[in-house]
């Protein structure tokens, strides 16, 4: 029990250094317990300092994370399942007695476990690199709501972050940037100067560093994950070892080459001494978003194909996850990837994160594999969080907290023996656009607290108005220790034209797509730009249709009959992280027959990637009479994405 009494002496939580008049405790704590009994007499015990305070293993396999915590006359009883669950029992009592010592805790029975065995926030080191001591502080943070896993992102091609002793190179030159944030390395061309250089940006962790943090965190009962990408996202590693990618040179390619025997040996070295520094079942490997074109005309990846009767490179990549599973396997430790390890075929043992929405979890658990839940759409805490002119800008999206603690883990399509293959829930925090602690930080708190409940609490006991009251009795706490966490108290919400549908001569009218609408983001199908509904503060919440063919969007509507019109006029957003911008064209056509337009407007705005984020409304006033109405709009940028929400015309 040693930890537990460096946990409880140190007072990080419920002592603050100092006593305070006696307080009553409140068990309005986060993640709410299983089970709460208060007894009906209002008798309470004075609580006067931790040695009153008694605690006890009970072992227990079934839920190891389990404990019950007793108030009565004698005192108050911790007894753990294990010691994570005896340290558990102490968060819930030190979270109800933000005061300290002394404090009058009502009678009370407590009996608590967790729903899920994974519970994790993933923090990117990559793209920007924070020290060791903020990771300490998110860690106690992150104990004390009884999150378990912390995720570290140590490789991809904004920086290398892990010394590896057998290639040093890169922690010399791949750990460093010409830029000091990653849009500035962007902007600059992405290279990598060698440490020292007086323009160099970054920095790395050296192993002695990751053990001690590995100590810390297994103190506080949270294991760390360590994450090396691969096959993709790997530009770092090209730029210094180009032999292991296909083109065979610095900056040409961010994907390592399948077919080169050499990559399984640089592999299977760097992996083999990650394993050394980190205990965890699992290390992660990535495996998302690699660009498989250039496997397609690398004559060793297409020698591979042929020897191995691999029918496309989506087979290629299951067939290099399967030889790097076998590498983990081989070196004690479990795989785990992101969702795209699926294509072509998932690995014999390997544990999924399912990003791209629900689906590669679903299709997971069916196959009879384990999965983690961690949809963009409802854990990337790389969103915004309110609206984003409030905001320090983000790569885009909108993340409230009640949008994410909306979330359930597990899909309604599932059997009760699928349901258990799913272990958890993770947010994730990629840093493209958080540069600085303060910010990083702010996008995690309070936001985690909602994935810690997510994970704690069964299926239809949450309670979002409940759950919000709690979390504004924490933020005070946090504040007072130190944490830079969003100001939910003055929380402005979701764009107002949201909750506002709106009247129009084109409302309900059919909309004729001569270019068809991306795929990805459909919204309401073709009812969408005549619906009604205007869209929120993220062009994913089913609202804003999204137009990728070029960046064009040409639609006619028919308003049925000739009449007159006054206006036209369609709202588009921009989130430049995301690639999607403002028309630089616009033009605005209106027919009687169908067969012949006049142009009444034409417009646009000239691509302004200084914008990070915004809305703007481009149409026509005016007085004409007509019976269908063509918009059409352009962003001229080469991969670059329009979205609208609807066409209003008046």
């Amino acid at each position: 029990m040693k930890t537990l009494r460096i946990i409880l002496l140190g007072a990080v939580w419920a002592l603050m250094g100092a006593v305070h008049a006696q307080q009553r405790a409140d068990y309005q704590v986060i993640p709410l317990p299983q089970q709460i009994e208060l007894a009906p007499s209002g008798k309470t015990f004075l609580l006067k300092n931790e040695k009153q305070i008694h605690t006890s293993i009970v072992p227990d396999s079934r839920n190891p994370e389990g404990y019950s915590l007793v108030v009565d006359a004698k005192g108050v009883h911790i007894t753990g399942n294990s010691e994570a669950g005896v340290f558990y029992g102490l968060q819930t009592l030190h979270q109800a007695m933000p005061q300290g010592y002394p404090v009058q805790l009502p009678y009370v029975h407590i009996e608590d476990a967790p729903r899920f065995s994974y519970r994790g926030v993933m923090i990117d080191v990559s793209r920007h690199f924070y020290p060791l001591e903020y990771l300490k502080k998110q860690i106690v943070a992150m104990s004390r709501y009884k999150l378990n896993r912390l995720h570290l992102h140590l490789t991809d091609a904004a920086g290398w972050r892990l010394q590896i002793n057998r290639y040093p190179i890169l922690t010399e030159v791949a750990a460093w940037r010409d830029g000091k944030t990653y849009k500035e390395w962007r902007d600059r061309g992405t290279k990598y100067l060698h440490e020292g250089d007086p323009n160099a940006s970054g920095g790395y962790y050296t192993q002695q560093e990751m053990r001690e943090l590995v100590a810390f965190a297994a103190e506080h009962h949270i294991t760390i994950i360590p994450e090396i990408e691969m096959p993709g996202h790997s530009e770092e590693v090209m730029a210094t070892f180009p032999e292991l990618s296909c083109a065979g040179e610095p900056y040409k390619q961010g994907e390592f080459c399948v077919g080169n025997e050499k990559t399984y040996e640089w592999v299977e070295n760097v992996l083999s001494e990650v394993v050394q520094i980190f205990p965890s079942e699992y290390i992660h490997i990535g495996g998302d978003e690699a660009n498989k074109e250039h496997w397609k005309t690398c004559p060793k990846c297409q020698a591979l194909m042929q020897r191995e009767g691999l029918k496309d490179v989506d087979e290629l990549q299951s067939y290099f996850i399967k030889r790097v599973e076998k590498i983990v396997n081989k070196l004690g430790r479990k795989l785990l990837g992101w969702d795209e390890i699926l294509e072509g075929g998932l690995s014999p043992n390997a544990t999924v994160m399912s990003w791209r929405g629900e689906q590669g979890g679903i299709t997971t658990v069916k196959a009879g594999h384990h999965a983690i839940m961690t949809p963009g759409e409802f854990l990337y805490l790389d969103k915004y969080q309110d609206a984003p002119h409030t905001q320090p800008e983000a790569i885009g999206g909108y993340l409230p907290l009640k949008t994410l603690y909306s979330y359930e883990p597990v899909p309604d399509s599932l059997t009760v023996a699928e349901g258990k293959l799913i272990d958890g829930v993770q947010g994730n925090l990629w840093a493209e656009y958080i540069p600085t602690q303060e910010h990083n930080e702010m996008m995690i708190w309070p936001r985690a607290m909602g994935i810690a409940e997510i994970g704690w609490i069964q299926k239809g006991h949450k309670d979002y108005g409940a759950f919000h009251q709690r979390v504004l009795k924490q933020l005070p706490v946090m504040r007072q220790l130190g944490y830079n966490v969003f100001d939910l108290e003055h929380e402005v919400g979701n764009r107002s034209e949201y909750d506002h549908p709106v009247e129009h001569l084109a409302l309900h009218k059919k909309v004729t797509y001569n270019i068809p609408y991306g795929n990805q983001y459909p919204a309401n199908g073709e009812a969408t730009l005549t619906d009604g509904l205007q869209g929120g503060w993220t062009y994913i919440d089913k609202r804003w249709q999204g137009f990728i063919h070029d960046g064009r969007l040409d639609v006619i509507i028919d308003l049925e009959k000739v009449q007159d019109i006054h206006s036209v006029q369609a709202t588009f957003m921009q989130t430049e992280g995301a690639w999607v911008f403002y028309p630089t064209s616009v033009d605005i056509q209106v027919s009687n027959d169908g067969e012949n337009y006049t142009s009444i407007y034409k417009g646009g705005v000239p691509v302004n990637r200084a914008e990070a984020f915004g809305f703007n409304t481009f149409g026509w006033q005016g007085s004409q009479r007509a019976r269908y109405v063509r918009y059409k709009a352009d962003c001229s940028e080469s991969g670059c994405w329009l979205f609208t929400d609807e066409i209003i015309v008046k």
